[in-house]
């Protein structure tokens, strides 16, 4: 005999929405499952009601009620989620004040919203009055240059041909990892450098001042990256790990490293800090730059018995002499 499981009807919403609401109903969790699911396909009438209610509940309730907020936005919210906001100051929440609030509000609030993300984005409404006054220092130099270009605002040639160097400085002197800051359309594959101007930041930096009409700033950097990439090119680092027999994530890592050192050695002395780290440290861990003198000896007896081998090694242009040439 077959047996089958009738398919549930779907619940009148007007029902789930009285369920979720009677925290004695016992049928809490199901509706609140069945009003999240059929949610952006409701009446919006229906839609105030279901966020009214998730705006009186629980935390996690809350959370999903601001983003949705965040694009069913209606007047009548503002005196609740002013309210949260106020008491808690829940991140999601800071997003719906800082898009729907009215400017005056934000404005005398300016203080509150203390992540770096929240200020940008009030920075984006407030910098549009001409009399606001950009607070730089909480601003990285990438959301910096974005609030200018977004809000109509301009720099001086001195601020704008620093900025480049700035960033790259910034980038030199920081810790590990740095993946994630490549420019996704940098060339990473073997055989190919990696320079200054393949790092996120800087390739961002630069978008935004040709944006602003610093394309003479951006040219004079891409000048000074082409020196740099040759620098990397002829550094024994670099010939090091071309010839090392190094995984993906190594070699990746190396050429990184590189970049940052020899980017930091030609930035102008006026970019540089007392408390900026010794440049080769930036090379860590040195294995794979430094040569291990147990092997370095019992090479240069192999190649002593066997001139084949020789003939190899400087075939592939490593100098047996020298501490940084040899990629083991």
């Amino acid at each position: 005999m077959a047996y089958y499981k009738e398919k549930k009807r779907n619940t009148p919403i007007a029902t789930l929405i009285k369920n979720y609401i009677n925290k004695k109903s016992g049928k809490v969790a199901d509706s609140r499952g069945e009003i999240q699911m059929r949610f952006d396909y409701l009446d919006w009438k229906d839609q105030k009601k279901i966020l009214s209610a998730f705006l009186e509940s629980g935390k996690t309730d809350r959370q999903w009620a601001y983003s949705k907020v965040l694009d069913y936005w209606d007047k009548s919210f503002e005196p609740k989620v002013k309210e949260l906001w106020e008491q808690l100051h829940e991140d999601k929440c800071s997003w719906v004040v800082i898009r729907h609030f009215p400017l005056e509000y934000l404005a005398q609030n300016l203080g509150k919203f203390t992540e770096d993300r929240d200020y940008f984005f009030v920075c984006l409404r407030l910098a549009e009055d001409k009399d606001f006054v950009i607070d730089k220092d909480r601003l990285s130099i990438t959301d910096y240059l974005a609030v200018l270009y977004h809000t109509g605002r301009t720099i001086t040639d001195e601020e704008a041909k620093d900025i480049p160097y700035r960033v790259v400085h910034k980038l030199c002197v920081k810790g590990f990892p740095m993946f994630g800051e490549l420019d996704r359309f940098a060339d990473t594959s073997r055989g190919t450098i990696i320079s200054p101007i393949n790092f996120q930041d800087v390739s961002l930096a630069l978008y935004y001042l040709k944006k602003l009409h610093y394309i003479h700033v951006a040219w004079m950097f891409e000048e000074w990256n082409t020196e740099v990439q040759k620098a990397i090119f002829d550094s024994p680092e670099f010939r090091a790990i071309s010839n090392a027999d190094l995984d993906d994530y190594d070699y990746r890592e190396g050429r990184i490293r590189i970049a940052r050192k020899y980017a930091y050695l030609a930035l102008d002395e006026k970019y540089k800090q007392p408390s900026d780290p010794d440049i080769d440290e930036v090379l860590q861990p040195k294995e794979w730059f430094m040569e291990r003198p147990e092997t370095h000896n019992v090479l240069k007896e192999m190649i002593a018995n066997n001139p084949a081998l020789g003939k190899l090694v400087g075939d592939l242009g490593l100098d047996i002499n020298a501490e940084s040439e040899l990629p083991f």
